[in-house]
């Protein structure tokens, strides 16, 4: 029986893939800032660790506590939308900690079990805003695209030690908390001056129902996890497919 663990389960896409790969047979272990027993099915082959990929030894414990994985999903990740000018250098560096240098960190952690088995998947969920430039969301995207970057050398490394990394890329899933947690950390609202630009981009993602559900994310990683011939990066999510093969034209 193989085993995942998994970044951020609490809600969204990190609890839809907890729940495909518990619904297919694998050990699953889900982590999150603050456990809850309630948000996944009971079974033998679920664990429900506390883990916060900001803190080095929440991470050192939860490897510890989860014991030996075949793969490692980096979901967990926050979200925020505004022009730069409105947002605070404090909640930069909270994004890029969590966002990026969490992936980093808990892609470190595991590294030296893949590479003694000489076996073992790495899957970074990132971004199709990487994609292409967007208002309002230079800093959020700035954060996933160092993700793509760093998956993209880190994938060199360590194909000597056949571990896999692959990339998988949602589009906008207004069924996620993604905007209600970015709505919390704007504490001051949108920076004045933006005010139009902001309203007609919220007006335009009104009407755009082409969007990407949180099932469409866990097939992404399903198939990044179980198929070696999957390629390096997946879009997830059919307003994602659109814009990824925009961008590879």
């Amino acid at each position: 029986m193989k085993t995942v663990l998994i970044t951020g389960c609490s809600s969204g896409f990190g609890l839809e893939i907890a729940r495909y790969f518990l619904d297919r047979e694998w050990r699953v272990i889900a982590t999150m800032r603050t456990p809850r027993e309630d948000v996944l099915p009971r079974s033998d082959r679920l664990s429900i660790l506390a883990l916060d990929v900001r803190d080095p030894q929440s991470i050192r414990e939860a490897i510890d506590a989860a014991g030996p994985i075949d793969v490692l999903v980096n979901n967990a990740g926050i979200g925020f939308l505004n022009a730069l000018e409105g947002t605070p250098m404090d909640t930069v560096r909270d994004i890029f900690e969590t966002n990026t240098l969490g992936t980093i960190a808990m892609t470190q952690a595991v590294l030296p079990q893949f590479r003694e088995r000489r076996t073992g998947v790495i899957i970074n969920v990132t971004s199709t805003v990487t994609c292409r430039p967007l208002h309002l969301l230079s800093v959020y995207t700035a954060s996933k695209s160092a993700v793509n970057a760093f998956s993209e050398s880190l994938a060199l490394e360590l194909e000597q030690f056949n571990v896999r990394v692959r990339v998988v890329l949602p589009g906008r899933a207004p069924s996620t908390r993604f905007g209600e947690n970015a709505r919390a950390r704007m504490t001051d609202g949108f920076a004045e001056p933006y005010g139009a630009i902001v309203q007609q981009i919220l007006e335009n993602w009104q009407k755009d129902t082409t969007v990407t559900h949180a099932s469409d994310v866990a097939e992404g990683v399903w198939l990044a996890a179980t198929d070696a011939s999957s390629p390096f990066m997946i879009p997830a999510g059919e307003d994602a497919i659109e814009w990824y093969n925009t961008r590879t034209r």
